[in-house]
């Protein structure tokens, strides 16, 4: 919660709350008292929020201080998540080990949709599954140098920048989904070491400095592939139900003429598809 109220403190500039701009700032974003006056609490009370002194504030405060922030409706669901963790974590159950496999029948989901690139992804990003679409068109990307993990490939791979040409879109929604996450799994040891592995890269640090955007579930993206040229996919993410592992089935869909015919060429000369890949996260 700390965390999360520093970083939205530092993204805002006086403009977005309706407040005078006095010029050249020490440190980016609104400044602790104009917070705290926003927000009707003391200066005092705001720091120790921030610093994590006070992990019981009331709902009223907590309030108050999404109005004050500006806060979205996805934004104020994921401080109030955290307000509740940390107010109240010896009642919150924790969390399972991070997911290392999918249900039989999500598999056969994947190896279903024959012509459609579509793989399971857990809440650190970690590749599960994945059927033969997806694997066809993603190997060549280097997806598959060591256990697949999205994070991993657009912060770490060398040609990331490369294959992805929007990569700020891309890295800005890899941050999102782990900061979503993070709120339940931050004391898990493999996603503590994925988080530690991803810092090596300074821009992974600045992403995570900011407050991401919510996790988007619809969007699309583009892919620079070696063979295929320039491709467009219209991408879904579809939560499974009633899933403690908040895994997610995710389908890429062409999005112009070009990106299809060059599918179904890879199809066709690839030979019959075979079953979903699995994967275990070691």
């Amino acid at each position: 919660m700390a965390e999360y109220l520093r970083a939205r403190r530092q993204q805002l500039q006086p403009g977005d709350v309706g407040l005078p701009d006095s010029g050249r700032r020490r440190t980016p974003g609104l400044r602790r008292e104009e917070v705290a006056t926003l927000a009707g609490i003391s200066i005092d009370y705001l720091v120790r929020l921030e610093q994590g002194r006070d992990t019981r504030p009331s709902a009223g405060v907590i309030t108050a201080l999404a109005d004050a922030l500006r806060l979205s409706d996805e934004q104020r669901r994921q401080l109030y998540t955290l307000a509740m963790v940390s107010q109240s974590a010896e009642l919150c159950p924790g969390p399972p080990p991070l997911a290392r496999t999918v249900a039989p029948t999500i598999a056969v989901l994947l190896e279903r949709l024959t012509t459609t690139p579509a793989y399971v992804t857990g809440p650190a990003n970690d590749v599960l599954a994945w059927n033969h679409a997806w694997e066809l068109l993603v190997g060549p990307l280097g997806m598959f140098e060591g256990s697949p993990n999205l994070a991993r490939h657009v912060f770490l791979h060398p040609d990331a920048r490369r294959v992805y040409p929007d990569w700020a879109s891309a890295a800005e929604e890899q941050v999102s989904r782990l900061r979503a996450a993070s709120g339940r799994w931050s004391d898990d040891a493999a996603f503590a070491a994925l988080l530690d592995e991803l810092r090596t890269s300074p821009e992974f640090v600045e992403h995570w400095a900011v407050l991401a955007t919510p996790e988007k579930r619809r969007g699309s993206r583009q892919i620079a592939h070696p063979d295929l040229g320039r491709l467009r996919f219209d991408y879904e993410v579809l939560l499974l139900p009633d899933d403690i592992d908040e895994q997610r089935l995710i389908t890429w869909l062409p999005a112009d003429e070009t990106t299809a015919a060059a599918l179904a060429r890879t199809a066709e000369a690839a030979g019959p598809t075979s079953p979903a890949r699995l994967r275990v996260i070691g």
